[in-house]
């Protein structure tokens, strides 16, 4: 009888040291699985990987904008979206600060002939590139999320139909600006077009003298005009393509706009 006890004591304890073994596996694979989750809550992708689309309920007195970069970075509660369109002359036809929303939907009175320049500032100060720079054997920086998207719409009709849809007419990525200075972000309200530009700027200036000076995203000066007034035709031409932001400066006044040159 004592042999027997012992038997199934032993076979007892067994039993619970399996059963124990088990709960601590579940238990250290849930932890892991938690740990991965808590992960992946801060992510996400490079800028030149985010656009923007025209959703397919925009018509002709109302837009509505999609952005990818609300469900590509995490946490999205702290994606902060700054839009803002204006017209060939650089006059603002609609702004808005969107948080956490993929969407900009709004009502407008455009005209259908007109192109409608549309820039987004996409800013996440939670969310970095740690994990893709990992993925990609790369050395970590630690920047948070900072990225501009610029393009223009327009009226686009078919051939053989009167339908017609607003539609991007270059489809840009967005571009990493952590590295430009957070005044050159933050727009004055300098009239300069067309941007896109291919030749020439037009500047609106102001009527005592000024400096005119023409950055890239790295900060490198390429074109400078001293003792200047008033409106000015600035040739381009001979600028690479991309983004740069030209700043006007005199005793009065330190404003930048950034424009595209093509």
């Amino acid at each position: 009888m004592n042999l027997h006890l012992d038997f199934n004591t032993i076979i007892t304890k067994k039993f619970k040291l399996k059963t124990m073994k088990k709960i601590i596996l579940t238990l250290s694979i849930a932890l892991g699985l938690t740990q991965i989750i808590k992960a992946q809550v801060i992510t996400a992708v490079p800028c030149d990987m985010l656009d923007m689309s025209v959703n397919v309920g925009s018509s002709t007195n109302s837009i509505s904008i999609y952005h990818s970069g609300q469900y590509m970075t995490h946490p999205q509660e702290n994606n902060i979206f700054s839009w803002e369109f204006t017209d060939q002359l650089g006059n603002i036809l609609h702004q808005d600060t969107i948080v956490d929303d993929a969407f900009c939907n709004f009502s407008h009175n455009w005209s259908l002939t007109d192109t409608i320049n549309v820039s987004v500032h996409l800013v996440n100060d939670s969310a970095n590139l740690d994990a893709w720079y990992t993925n990609q054997g790369l050395p970590l920086n630690g920047n948070s999320i900072n990225c501009l998207f610029t393009d223009q719409l327009y009226w686009s009709t078919g051939a053989s139909t009167p339908w017609g849809s607003w539609t991007f007419i270059y489809g840009n990525p967005g571009i990493d600006v952590t590295n430009v200075n957070e005044s050159q972000i933050v727009e004055s309200n300098l009239k300069l077009y067309p941007s896109p530009s291919f030749n020439y700027l037009n500047l609106e200036g102001p009527k005592e003298d000024y400096c005119l000076q023409i950055f890239n995203i790295q900060g490198q000066l390429f074109h400078e005009m001293k003792n200047i007034n008033g409106n000015q035709k600035i040739d381009v031409s001979f600028l690479p393509s991309g983004l740069y932001f030209i700043n006007v400066n005199n005793n009065k006044v330190n404003q930048t706009k950034r424009f595209i040159k093509r």
